[in-house]
């Protein structure tokens, strides 16, 4: 089965520290390795980001920062596990990596089942 598990966190932490990525990096190195983790990667601020939209018919387009946003998405890693609870074993361990290594830093990892076009198709 395929997860994607997100990292939410305020933009207002400021950049993840060294400690953190190398840790971060060779996490992503050995999980690569296993054939667990297909793909990765973090996300620019919202100050660079676009959203667009459709509401009461109309499409608009809304340029960052986006104020609104007290949390934002700042990373993402797309895996393959045999189970749910293995995804959640995994987005355990990548925040206690940032436990160890940002002290203070507050945010959530959100598992996700990634699902294809086959579990939408109608009977």
């Amino acid at each position: 089965m395929r997860f994607m598990i997100l990292v939410k966190s305020s933009e207002q932490a400021g950049p993840p520290p060294k400690a953190l990525m190398d840790a971060v990096a060779k996490a992503g190195e050995e999980a690569a390795k296993s054939g667990k983790m297909l793909h990765s990667g973090g996300l620019a601020p919202t100050a660079t980001s676009s959203r667009v939209r459709v509401s009461g018919g109309k499409v608009s387009i809304i340029d960052g920062p986006f104020t609104e946003a007290k949390e934002v998405v700042g990373g993402y890693a797309m895996f393959e596990f045999e189970s749910k609870k293995e995804a959640i074993e995994a987005a355990r361990e990548f925040m206690e990596l940032h436990r160890q290594h940002w002290p203070g830093w507050e945010g959530e990892s959100e598992i996700r089942q990634v699902c294809g076009p086959e579990d939408f198709r109608r009977a």
